[in-house]
């Protein structure tokens, strides 16, 4: 007799949703959750806390803003200390609200460090050493910081993005080493409060995983902003300097360096698979990660994955999906039913990053399908031609529609601009049911009004003809 149906190691966003699901499918579960505050990364020291800072360098980029407006915004100041202080008093509040969550849940919250001792048996340290059996498992343990030997990086001293999340001080420059989503975050959130920034990018574009049309918009409007980028750089060595930080790195062919009074580390995550001792329970590790298929299993048919620790997405909404398919199947696998598993659907994938301008895409990029061969087409039109747009005084970035050639079929979007973390959930809406781009265009959008900018691209799809390029 196992002690559990259903163990989930990390109390996590994807953890949480994980045994609140198989608690309402029957199941006896437990939750075993071993860092000092609980909540995971995402209340922690990721989206919560990081939204939070860069609202504070929204209101104060639209101050700087305001006599392009008729206004006049007089002695204008930045408060380091309150801006985290808010912060950390928001966190605080969501934070115990999932404590709570987790402490009051039907399953049994056990607070200590899991790890393997056979495929179905946990052992937990803690205050005290206990063992635990369970029919299945869910690994859900996060993600930590990715660290990259670079010579002097360590003597001469670097925030990295949770050293930033509590940072009072806001220096006058910085590097940013990364041009990934958080090093575009945190970007938009220095250069907003008035620093002097150079980003550093080891690829060629900002957001990598982004269509270069995305990225080229989001790095022009950077450059306009004053920030000075960089792409396929090589880090050499990091140094001091009599006032400030030096890095060196090489830039086509030619050796250079870029100074500054602090070095933001934002060279990304990977998975916090550290003392789980995988190898006691056969689990495959792959490129780092628990690796998983479409059922969210491991190699180990009772052991699933999700969220950062899982791949291949590391985003809270996609954590979450993984970790309710995660605990349906393993009801399922439980219960010994014999239809097949449910796997997981990456159509509605969606990114967002909370720059300025913001970015955000849902569905196939134009690199996935060209990538799969498919038939497609695409219709852009810019913000700078968005009668809504120009009265905010918003124009950079554009709209990006991807349709199937032979029906019509919405695939995918993209937003570089004003709110685009709230547009593209009308293109998610598109997707999930199916709709086609003339489909769209049916729907009544109200004038004006910024969601009225889909239905240009919807209209030239709809019409087969010349894609609207954005300019």
């Amino acid at each position: 007799m196992s002690d559990y149906d259903f163990v989930v190691i990390g109390g996590g966003s994807a953890g949480y949703a994980a045994a609140s699901t198989a608690c309402k499918l029957g199941l006896k579960v437990a939750l075993v959750e071993g860092g000092r505050d609980v909540g995971g990364l995402c209340i922690l020291r990721g989206c919560m806390p990081s939204k939070t800072l860069i609202e504070s360098a929204n209101r104060f980029h639209s101050i700087q803003r305001a006599n392009e407006f008729g206004l006049r915004a007089e002695n204008a100041a930045v408060i380091g200390s309150e801006i985290i202080e808010r912060k950390r008093r928001l966190i605080a509040e969501f934070a115990d609200y999932r404590r709570q969550q987790l402490e009051t849940g039907a399953f049994d919250f056990i607070r200590g460090w899991a790890g393997f001792v056979d495929p179905l048996t946990l052992e937990i340290s803690g205050e005290n050493v206990r063992r635990i059996t369970g029919k299945t498992f869910l690994i859900a343990t996060g993600s930590k910081l990715t660290h990259i030997d670079i010579e002097g990086c360590e003597q001469t001293g670097f925030l990295d993005s949770d050293a930033v999340l509590d940072s009072t001080h806001i220096p006058k420059s910085v590097i940013m080493l990364g041009g990934g989503a958080t090093a575009v975050e945190f970007a938009h959130y220095y250069s907003g409060l008035g620093c002097d920034v150079t980003i550093l990018q080891r690829s060629g574009q900002l957001l990598k995983e982004m269509d270069g049309d995305v990225a080229l918009a989001l790095s022009s409007a950077f450059t306009r902003r004053g920030m000075r980028l960089f792409f396929n750089t090589k880090l050499e060595r990091i140094e001091k300097t009599a006032s400030g930080k030096r890095v060196h790195f090489c830039h086509e062919g030619e050796e250079k360096f870029a100074e500054a009074e602090e070095i933001i580390y934002a060279l990304g995550r990977s998975p916090q698979l550290d003392g789980l001792h995988l190898e006691n329970a056969g689990i495959a590790v792959q490129h780092c990660y628990a690796s998983t298929g479409a059922t969210q299993q491991t190699n180990v048919k009772h052991v699933f994955s999700a969220g950062d620790a899982a791949g291949p997405y590391e985003i809270v909404h996609i954590a979450i999906q993984q970790a309710e398919v995660a605990a349906r199947n393993a009801a399922r696998i439980v219960r010994g039913a014999t239809e097949p598993l449910e796997q997981i659907d990456y159509r509605l994938k969606l990114f967002i990053t909370f720059s300025e301008p913001q970015v955000a895409a849902v569905g196939f990029t134009e690199k996935e399908l060209m990538s799969a061969g498919a038939d497609y087409k695409i219709a852009c039109y810019p913000f700078s031609d968005h009668g809504k747009s120009i009265v905010l005084g918003e124009t950079d970035g554009f709209v990006k529609l991807i349709a199937r050639t032979s029906d019509g079929e919405i695939l995918g979007a993209a937003v570089v601009g004003p709110h685009a973390s709230d547009l593209i959930h009308e293109i998610a809406v598109a997707i999930h049911f199916h709709a086609t781009a003339d489909d769209l265009l049916r729907v009544p959008h109200y004038h004006p009004t910024l969601s009225e900018i889909w239905t240009y691209p919807a209209e030239e799809l709809a019409r087969g003809g010349e894609p609207v390029m954005p300019r």
